[in-house]
């Protein structure tokens, strides 16, 4: 089952939900991620923070909706509020869709450590919601039970 993380720029959540989903996976689920106005490159810090919580990084990048055109995803979750309104291209054709928003920690101004404690945060928004994902009993869910399982995930906050 391919999951298609979508954001607008590609370089921060999309890139943060994909690295995680996938340290957290096995086959047959798989991540990808894109944007919808891709930035061209995945933002320093996102990767650095990966990096400190050993989630492997290597073949992130930012890229658009096309690059899935050939092989189109089962599930679109975009994570950011600007993703939310943007019609999903044709060509994600039945894929169910949901909405996991996300605070940009990107947009955070302040010292180093305010910085990457709002990427931290987010970095933990989305390993809670990936672990929900992973427990859902696929076997026994029909595609309206799926869609609203996606959508209260959708909701989950950090464990506190």
């Amino acid at each position: 089952m391919k999951v298609l993380f979508m954001c607008t720029a590609n370089s921060c959540r999309s890139i943060l939900s994909e690295a995680v989903f996938n340290h957290l996976a096995s086959p047959p689920f798989v991540a990808v991620s894109s944007g919808s106005f891709p930035k061209g490159q995945v933002l320093p810090q996102s990767l650095q923070t990966l990096r400190e919580a050993n989630i492997a990084v290597e073949g992130l990048y930012s890229k658009g909706n096309d690059a899935f055109a050939d092989s189109p995803p089962d599930i679109v979750i975009t994570v950011c509020d600007n993703a939310a309104g943007e019609a999903c291209p044709v060509y994600f054709g039945t894929a169910l869709k949901a909405h996991w928003g996300l605070a940009d920690p990107s947009h955070v101004s302040g010292s180093a450590e305010e910085v990457s404690a709002a990427f931290n945060a987010t970095l933990a928004i989305i390993e809670r919601r990936c672990q929900a994902f992973l427990a859902l009993p696929f076997s026994t869910l029909d595609r309206a039970s799926l869609q609203a399982e996606l959508t209260r995930i959708g909701t989950l906050r950090a464990q506190e």
